[in-house]
């Protein structure tokens, strides 16, 4: 317990951190709102945490590029994370201290998807984890989050969602204090050297990779906006739309678990084309019908659309230079899930207000584009073998 195997540590790390993003992204605006913040403040507020986390991951996660110091931030990050969160009891009122609270906690929120998913990488790399088994715990734990949080607002008021949020991101501080075993070493010195994200950023493969990954996880942007407004507007009950939300992040958390088995000898292109079929095939049909049998499909299709498109990013990540991985992390999350994502969202306001669920034809276009992109094939990096006295995969 005290010295978990890899799997052990990340995993339970993510179910800490994402059990508290879980409460942050679908209930922050309730609080605001209960503080008096008008829509259009709330709106700004939430743009402004996505611009921070946008930001912070192109200047502070590429800084970290030794893996020996992944643990160490990771845990700094927590702490500052778990202050942040409690000082918007403070800040509550004030629309300008809820703005600094928000920065401040984005800039530390910001940096731990990318800097875990990058240990999870480093681990993955020396074949003693399967990330994709080791991810599904953060997308369990965000329904967990989710759903707690929905039970205990109803039940005691909006300051249970900082409370809630408190609780996930201080079980994350915890559990971040083991050490795993082995730890994280840098192996090659080489390795040591960090790359200028100016100079990725003109590297042409780069250059592709994230162009690909925007269109298919930019895609997503009017579904994460406009999805549940559609759906109530064609009749559907918050509980129905409640249920199709959470059959989505079970066809993710599926796609997770069984990607080990179900994509072993698929090549880094296969991949991509199909999640590109899936963006077509999923916003085509959230464009074309509003019946229910035909949405369950389209929610399934969301194991399809963003779990088989992340798996086929990192894959790409962890095949490429060690000391390229952190950096191309941050980019990652930076560009395609960030500021695309922000991008494509307030257009997709736009193109909703005057084109309604036409929109969705717009999402599924952004499928068959990603088609014509095709990632160089890299060569497999050496395996590296870790001196152990034990395969520490199967510890808790």
């Amino acid at each position: 317990m005290f010295k978990p195997s890899p799997y052990g540590w990340i995993s339970q790390y993510f179910l800490g951190f994402f059990f508290a993003y879980g409460v942050y992204l679908p209930f922050w605006a309730l609080w605001f709102e209960d503080q008096g913040v008008s829509a259009t403040d709330i709106g700004m507020l939430i743009g402004l945490g996505l611009a921070t986390r946008c930001v912070a991951n192109l200047v502070i996660t590429p800084r970290v590029h030794r893996v020996e110091h992944l643990l160490p931030v990771l845990r700094w990050l927590s702490f500052f994370a778990l202050l942040f969160i409690g000082f918007h009891f403070l800040a509550g009122g004030s629309f300008w201290l809820m703005a600094l609270a928000t920065i401040l906690f984005n800039l530390c929120c910001g940096p731990v998807i990318p800097l875990s998913d990058a240990m999870a990488n480093y681990y993955s790399r020396l074949k003693l984890l399967d990330y994709g088994r080791t991810r599904l715990w953060g997308s369990i734990a965000f329904i967990a989050g989710s759903t707690v949080v929905g039970f205990l607002v109803a039940q005691y008021g909006t300051d249970m969602i900082i409370y809630t949020a408190l609780a996930g991101v201080f079980a994350a501080l915890m559990l971040s204090m083991r050490n795993p075993t082995p730890m994280p070493v840098t192996l090659e010195e080489e390795d040591a050297d960090r790359p200028k994200i100016t100079a990725l950023l003109r590297e042409w493969p780069v250059i592709k990779f994230l162009v690909l990954v925007a269109l298919i996880q930019g895609s997503h942007a009017a579904y994460y906006s406009f999805s549940s407004i559609h759906w109530k507007e064609a009749g559907h009950s918050e509980d129905i739309i409640g249920y199709l939300w959470s059959l989505g992040v079970v066809a993710e958390v599926v796609i997770f678990a069984t990607s080990k088995k179900l994509f072993s000898g698929w090549s880094l292109r296969t991949l991509f084309v199909v999640a590109a079929v899936g963006v077509m095939a999923r916003w085509g049909l959230t464009a074309s019908t509003t019946a229910v049998p035909l949405l369950v499909v389209v929610q399934l299709l969301h194991g399809v659309t963003f779990a088989m498109a992340h798996i086929a990013a990192i894959q790409y990540i962890q095949n490429s230079a060690a000391n390229k991985m952190v950096a191309l992390q941050a980019l990652y999350n930076a560009i395609p899930l960030g500021a695309f994502i922000a991008l494509m969202t307030a257009l997709s306001g736009w193109g909703y207000e005057h084109w309604g669920s036409n929109i969705f034809w717009v999402m599924a276009s952004m499928g068959f584009f990603a088609l014509f992109i095709r990632l160089e094939p890299k060569p497999q990096d050496q395996q590296i073998e870790m001196k152990a006295e034990h395969n520490p995969q199967n510890e808790c």
